[in-house]
């Protein structure tokens, strides 16, 4: 599965935007024709993202575009427009339960089939953003093999449960912590809340080393000055990507010697650790450290 570090939004309604967001090296590039586009301007960011995905090189960028929430008056104009220009993934905000997805996945399936294109070759990501869509998560998780990845949207949530938005996240951090373990639990990428203070870049690293310490695979940004800071945070450094070498290597070695756990440097060495470092390898893997 490819790096998702950054998630970064840009309105599909800005082709100069668009144009910005390909040479900031991000992982992720995430053509909005929702949350962040005025309700007038839905025709245009439709036909601007369009063109923008049959026109621009996006470099290594993936290539995502999210549509406007399923069973609203905008979804098949955003799909009728989207698919046929091929992006990368679609996605799907304000999901509450599996039914959404599948509806998305069978008018993806329509346009693979007649085009013939490749079946699954457009992915889906899922945002969990109400109190309804975390008690669904364990059918949302598993409703589409398209599916690679959950976002978790702090915003709506807490406006959601009636919860005031702080600092610290506390009023989130149950929400927060199930959907980056029903994620691992299937096999899909957890991508963290916004920071929606673009300014604060200080702010911005902390809540993004928290991410990286629950387990999340990336986070969303809304600004280019946040792309840098969130995908070193969620980039192992050359000192931790060589630990966890030594302790995988280790570990190796003394399970041709029949030997479970064993020390090293003076710690305990067992499987939870083991598998932790695996972990950390693939994400330097996929962020193309090694």
């Amino acid at each position: 599965m490819r790096a998702r570090r950054a998630l970064l939004y840009m309105p599909g309604d800005d082709l100069h935007k668009i144009h910005n967001a390909t040479t900031l090296d991000v992982d992720c590039v995430c053509m909005d024709t929702e949350d962040g586009v005025a309700i007038n301007h839905k025709k245009i960011a439709r036909e601007t993202i369009a063109e923008a995905l049959r026109t621009i090189d996006f470099g290594r960028s993936e290539r995502l575009v999210r549509i406007n929430p399923v069973g609203s008056v905008f979804i098949e104009d955003d799909l009728r427009n989207i698919i046929p220009a091929r992006p990368d993934g679609i996605v799907i905000p304000k999901v509450k339960d599996a039914d959404q997805i599948n509806w998305v996945n069978d008018q993806i399936s329509r346009y693979e089939e007649q085009n013939n294109w490749l079946i699954g070759s457009i992915i889906l990501i899922a945002i969990i953003e109400s109190a309804i869509g975390i008690v669904h998560l364990p059918e949302i998780a598993t409703s589409s093999s398209r599916l690679e990845a959950l976002i978790f949207g702090a915003e709506d949530l807490a406006a959601d449960i009636g919860a005031e938005r702080s600092k610290s996240g506390w009023e989130v951090f149950y929400a927060r912590s199930a959907l980056v373990t029903y994620a691992a639990a299937y096999g899909l990428q957890a991508i963290d809340m916004v920071n929606i203070d673009f300014q604060d870049i200080p702010a911005l690293r902390v809540q993004a080393t928290q991410g990286v310490k629950m387990g999340f695979s990336g986070k969303q940004v809304i600004h280019p000055n946040q792309v840098q800071p969130v995908q070193e945070a969620f980039t192992p450094s050359d000192e931790q990507i060589s630990d966890a070498q030594t302790i995988v290597e280790a570990f190796n070695a003394h399970q041709a010697e029949g030997r479970g756990a064993f020390a090293e440097d003076g710690k305990m060495i067992d499987a939870p650790l083991v598998k932790s470092a695996q972990a950390l390898l693939e994400r330097a893997r996929a962020a193309g450290k090694i």
